[in-house]
């Protein structure tokens, strides 16, 4: 079918960034060498962009590509190569849409996706009764609709966006679309019952791309995903977690990692440190940066510790700190900068509502809070 290995198919994902090359189709293609599972996945380029279509031609051609992890773990520099063989083929939207329409219905069991920005906007004018719809919500609900009218069972979607909830913003979305250009309930009610929605969180700082394909990313990966009645995964990796609920571990990504940015950012601001030190691991090699960092960082941990007894804040801790040290990362302070006072409001505030609500004294974190609304 067009080059797809249709046997194999069951994964079907939108978008060729690197990021997901590095991350779900790694973990799928490490399930298959293991032999946990058999799905493969099935790339679906479907932006306008050249360069998406340029990959998406490589990925016919290449169905294997390099995935090279360098980074720090457990106390060790790893520069690896891995050949990541998790493709069943790649399939262009505008070129292909019969084909991409007929495996949707009769092979594909999973969704994934990681779009734009603005990926969940509908195009104005664009609609899935389209011949070839533009937007990708569109053109899920019209290969939905399609398997729907097939007499088909319902699909697993899982969401890759960082957005909280994603699983439900999707299906939220679907359904409010499915109600404005189908008419019958029996669609609504089969996206309802019949599909899985399901919300993930992802992370993993994939520096850059390969050419023709491929992706250079750090040891660290995390795929949390939220345990729903019926959910069959579709693969098995020791970095895909199930877990009942996703919002803790948003919050521990955004109160230690997000936090430990903006943090470090404001103290090389404030101590006129900008000509002297460039990237986030020179920051955290410097006693200057490190030492208020980690006090505030017991802070934090010792709050969430308290907050989400399911999470271990502290085992987190120190692995985002190794993550920070990356020799062969070069993350600029500057970059982290960009919109600093919103990042600030948003990740310094909750937290203070936080201790407040688990009566908690964090001073280091107030007088933070103190400095940033003194900058406003």
């Amino acid at each position: 079918m067009n080059g797809v290995d249709v046997p194999s198919a069951g994964i079907l994902q939108f978008g060729t960034s690197r990021f997901l090359l590095a991350h779900v189709d790694a973990f799928v293609s490490a399930s298959l060498a293991a032999g946990h599972t058999q799905k493969r996945v099935v790339v679906v380029q479907s932006s306008p962009r050249p360069t998406g279509r340029d990959k998406a031609h490589a990925l016919m051609r290449l169905r294997r590509y390099p995935l090279r992890i360098r980074g720090r773990r457990d106390g060790q520099d790893i520069d690896e190569t891995h050949q990541i063989d998790a493709l069943a083929g790649c399939l262009i939207a505008d070129e292909q849409w019969a084909t991409l329409e007929a495996l949707f219905v009769e092979h594909i069991t999973h969704v994934v996706s990681n779009t734009a920005d603005r990926g969940y906007e509908v195009a104005e004018g664009d609609s899935p009764c389209a011949a070839l719809p533009r937007s990708f919500p569109c053109r899920l609900l019209k290969l939905l609709r399609a398997r729907f009218e097939a007499g088909r069972e319902g699909v697993t979607l899982m969401p890759c966006e960082l957005l909280s909830d994603n699983g439900q913003v999707l299906r939220r979305l679907m359904l409010d679309l499915a109600g404005e250009h189908y008419a019958d309930d029996a669609f609504r009610d089969w996206l309802k019952i019949q599909c899985l929605w399901v919300d993930t969180l992802v992370d993993r700082i994939v520096s850059e791309a390969l050419e023709p394909v491929g992706a250079v990313a750090e040891p660290y990966a995390l795929w949390a995903v939220r345990r729903v009645p019926g959910l069959e995964m579709p693969c098995c990796h020791p970095d895909v977690h199930l877990v009942d609920e996703v919002e803790p571990f948003e919050k521990q990504k955004l109160h230690i990692l997000n936090l430990s940015h903006t943090f470090l950012v404001h103290q090389w601001q404030s101590q006129s440190l900008t000509d002297e030190i460039t990237f986030v691991r020179e920051a955290v090699a410097d006693p200057r940066l490190r030492a208020p960092l980690e006090a505030l960082l017991d802070e934090v941990v010792a709050l969430l510790a308290r907050a989400f007894p399911m999470l271990d804040p502290a085992a987190y801790r120190a692995t985002t700190l190794e993550r920070f040290e990356n020799p062969f990362l070069d993350h600029r302070l500057a970059d982290i900068a960009d919109n600093h006072d919103a990042k600030c409001q948003r990740r310094v505030m909750p937290l203070l509502a936080l201790a407040e609500q688990h009566d908690m004294n964090l001073p280091l974190l107030r007088a933070f809070a103190a400095e940033i609304d003194g900058r406003r």
